[in-house]
C-alpha cells in the first residue's frame, strides 16, 4: 500500500544575531558626587592646618604624629582589611610615607598652601595613566577630553602662580602627587571593603619610616623641641589632618575607589585647589589672582563635563521566533547583508 508523502519540515526563521553586551561599570549616583564632593571639601581645607602645623612641627615629625595618632589606638577596634599585606604595606609606603612626606616638606621649604592644593593634582593625571597601565582601566574617550579641560584649568593657574615658589619645591609637590596616584591605583585594586580598615592600617606602616627620617633629616634636638613646646594651634592643626582629613576624608575615598572606576572618582579631587585657594586666601591673607579664579573655573567645567551622562547607541532587537511558510525560507541576501552590518557596527554601551 502507498505511503502518503510526508508534509514538508517548517524551518526557522533566520534570526539577527544579539550584539554581546559588556557588563556595565557602576556609575557614581548623587550621593556618590556628594561624597566625592565632601572630600574635596576637606582635603583643600587641609592645607590650611598643615600651614599652621608646620608652624609648630618640623615637616617629617608632622607627618610621623599624624599617622602615629591615625593608627593608635584605632588598629585594636578596626578589623585589618581582608586584602593581601603588600597592598596595605604598599598603601602606607606610597600614600602616608610618600604623599605626605614630600607634600610637608615641600611646605616647609616654602611653597605656598593654595599653590601646593593646585599642583598636587597632578594625582588624578597620574592615577588614570596608571590605572590604564596596571589595572586595564579604559576610560571613555569623553572622560580623556574632559579631565584634558579640567588640567588645563591647573596649567592656568599654575601659570599665574608659578613664580612664587622654587622649582625644589614645586617637584617634591609633584613626585607626591605620584606617590598618591600610585597608592589610587592599589586602593582600587584592593576593593571596596578595604575602605576603612585600609587607611588605619596603612597608617600603621608609616610612623617608624617617618620618625626614622625625621631623626635622620631633622635632628633629635628639632623634634625635642617642637614636642615640649607644642601649643593650643599646633594641636589644633594636629587634630584636623587626623580627625577629619584622614579619617572621614581617606575612609570616604577608599571607598569611592573601591566601588567605582578610578577614572571616574579621581577627578573630583580637582576641585581640592578651588577650596584650597579659597581658604588659604580667608585664613592666611593669601590673595588669589585673576589667573587663579580663571583656571578654577576651567577646572570646575572639566568636572562637570565629566559627569554628563553617557551617549547610548541603539542596539537591534532579537525578533521574537516566528515561522515563514515554505516558499519564504531562501531569505532575500541583501536583507541578512544589511542586518549584519548592523550589528557588527553596534557599539557597547560603556558608561565611566
Amino acid at each position: 500500500m502507498p505511503q502518503s508523502p510526508q508534509s514538508p519540515q517548517v524551518p526557522q526563521v533566520l534570526q539577527v544575531p544579539q550584539v554581546p553586551q559588556i557588563p556595565h561599570l557602576p556609575q557614581m549616583q548623587r550621593s556618590h558626587t556628594l561624597q566625592a564632593a565632601l572630600v574635596a571639601v576637606i582635603w583643600g581645607l587641609n592645607f590650611v592646618a598643615i600651614d599652621y602645623g608646620l608652624d609648630a612641627f618640623p615637616p617629617l615629625l608632622f607627618a610621623a604624629l599624624r599617622f602615629t595618632f591615625v593608627a593608635l589606638p584605632a588598629v585594636f577596634f578596626v578589623p585589618r582589611p581582608r586584602v593581601p599585606v603588600r597592598i596595605v604595606v604598599g598603601v602606607g609606603m606610597l600614600v602616608c610615607v610618600g604623599q605626605f612626606g614630600f607634600l610637608f616638606t615641600a611646605m616647609h621649604l616654602g611653597m605656598p598652601a593654595g599653590l601646593s592644593s593646585i599642583v598636587l593634582q597632578c594625582q588624578a593625571m597620574f592615577t588614570v595613566l596608571f590605572a590604564m597601565a596596571f589595572l586595564g582601566e579604559r576610560p571613555a574617550r569623553g572622560r580623556l577630553a574632559a579631565l584634558g579641560v579640567a588640567a588645563a584649568g591647573l596649567m592656568v593657574i599654575a601659570a599665574g602662580r608659578g613664580q612664587s615658589a622654587g622649582i625644589g619645591a614645586f617637584l617634591l609637590v609633584v613626585a607626591a602627587g605620584a606617590s598618591w596616584a600610585l597608592g589610587n591605583v592599589l586602593t582600587r585594586k584592593a576593593g571596596s571593603a578595604a575602605g576603612f580598615g585600609l587607611v588605619v592600617w596603612s597608617g600603621l606602616v608609616a610612623p617608624l619610616p617617618l620618625f626614622g627620617l625625621s631623626l635622620a633629616f631633622e635632628g633629635w634636638s628639632a623634634d625635642r623641641d617642637a614636642l615640649t613646646g607644642i601649643g593650643p594651634s599646633g594641636i589644633a592643626a594636629l587634630l584636623y589632618i587626623v580627625v577629619v582629613s584622614t579619617f572621614a576624608g581617606y575612609g570616604l575615598w577608599n571607598n569611592l575607589l573601591g566601588r567605582f572606576p578610578a577614572a571616574a572618582v579621581a577627578p573630583y579631587t580637582l576641585l581640592v585647589p578651588v577650596v584650597g585657594i579659597a581658604a588659604a586666601a580667608a585664613v592666611l591673607g593669601e590673595r588669589p589672582t585673576g589667573w587663579d579664579w580663571a583656571g578654577g573655573a576651567v577646572v570646575m567645567a572639566g568636572i562637570a563635563l565629566m559627569n554628563l551622562p553617557a551617549r547610548r547607541r541603539a542596539v537591534p532587537r532579537e525578533p521574537a521566533p516566528t515561522r515563514e511558510p515554505a516558499h519564504t525560507q531562501a531569505r532575500d541576501p541583501r536583507r541578512i547583508r544589511q542586518e549584519s552590518r548592523a550589528a557588527d557596527s553596534a557599539d557597547p554601551v560603556v558608561t565611566g
